[in-house]
């Protein structure tokens, strides 16, 4: 493990949360699961068909079992459901029938608080996981809107905070705008403090440094960088940058001389989508670097996102840093 997850699984350890894992029926999440429970990193509930998880090959023994079509709770849940859901038309009846969804039941779990958080997307979409989320959970007060990060830890790197970087956005908004990217950007920096306990030092990132290109796309960061720093005028943060001009100290001092970030930045802000997922595939295949995500920020309790081509250890590590998550709110 990285230096990053073993620290993310001591303090799991250290104040155990209840995760629930929707995707029960996922050999990965098992595999997943009895390591969780082995190394004590999480209380665990796991949905699902239970003849198919009981048979699995993995020792899961300690981990709650839910079928959502047998729950002797299920009809509190539908009520709850229901209860926050009949404002947008939500009869009792279709309440009943959402909790089908495993997805819809986990989130419910974590609504009724019998679990602190939840990790999915092993075989579910991105779009399928937040749904429910959103709909049911709502956004985190203080919150604009929701985004999300990886926590990528490259091996053998000086660049970042010893190889470690948020990269956002590179799961959910598609085409930020100035404000949206603004706020991703302060939240990104949030998000660091609270799991890396160090200081951030963010950067927005474009294909111009300091004015070197002119089109909307560069002015679009400029524009950011200004607002996010009216959002939070204490924090390193700067743009636009190049990505070399981020993280290399001498490229830095070159490009934007003065800058209070450049070759320092340890959270990558990426101007839209495609460059972010783009981006943290790159570093995740090319350096072999450890990709935990896409994590969930802005949300009223944490619900993580997982890669459909995610293995057992990233689930793992996803499950930590839930926890690590968890925790923070609950001193909040």
């Amino acid at each position: 493990m990285s230096g990053f997850l073993d620290s993310m699984v001591e303090r799991a350890r250290a104040d155990r949360k209840t995760i629930v894992l929707p995707e029960g029926n996922d050999p990965r999440t098992l595999e997943a699961a009895s390591q969780i429970l082995q190394d004590n990193v999480a209380n665990l509930i796991i949905i699902g068909d239970s003849n198919v998880i009981e048979k699995s090959p993995y020792d899961i023994e300690g981990a709650q079992i839910i079928d959502p079509k047998t729950y002797p709770e299920r009809p509190e849940l539908a009520e709850v459901l229901y209860e926050t859901r009949k404002h947008k038309g939500l009869t009792r009846e279709e309440a009943d029938k959402l909790l089908d969804d495993v997805l819809y039941f986990g989130v419910m779990m974590v609504k009724t608080g019998r679990a602190d958080g939840m990790v999915s997307g092993a075989c579910h979409a991105t779009g399928d996981v937040l749904r429910p989320s959103l709909q049911i959970l709502k956004t985190k007060p203080g919150s604009k809107l929701v985004s999300s990060f990886f926590v990528m830890a490259v091996p053998d790197c000086e660049f970042g905070e010893n190889g470690t970087f948020i990269f956002s956005d590179c799961g959910l908004e598609v085409q930020p705008d100035a404000e949206k990217l603004a706020n991703i950007a302060v939240t990104s920096a949030q998000s660091w403090k609270a799991l890396l306990d160090t200081e951030p030092r963010v950067a927005l990132l474009s294909h111009s440094s300091y004015g070197s290109a002119k089109n909307n796309d560069a002015q679009k960061v400029v524009d950011a960088t200004a607002i996010a720093k009216e959002l939070a005028p204490d924090l390193a943060l700067d743009g636009e940058l190049q990505l070399d001009a981020a993280i290399v100290p001498s490229v830095g001092a070159s490009k934007a001389p003065g800058s209070p970030v450049a070759g320092r930045a340890n959270v990558l802000i990426f101007p839209d989508l495609d460059a972010g997922n783009i981006g943290y595939k790159l570093v995740q295949r090319l350096a072999h670097a450890e990709a935990y995500g896409p994590i969930t920020q802005g949300i009223a309790a944490p619900v993580n996102d997982l890669s459909r081509g995610c293995t057992a250890h990233d689930i793992y590590g996803v499950v930590a840093i839930t926890c690590v998550q968890a925790q923070n709110d609950a001193k909040n």
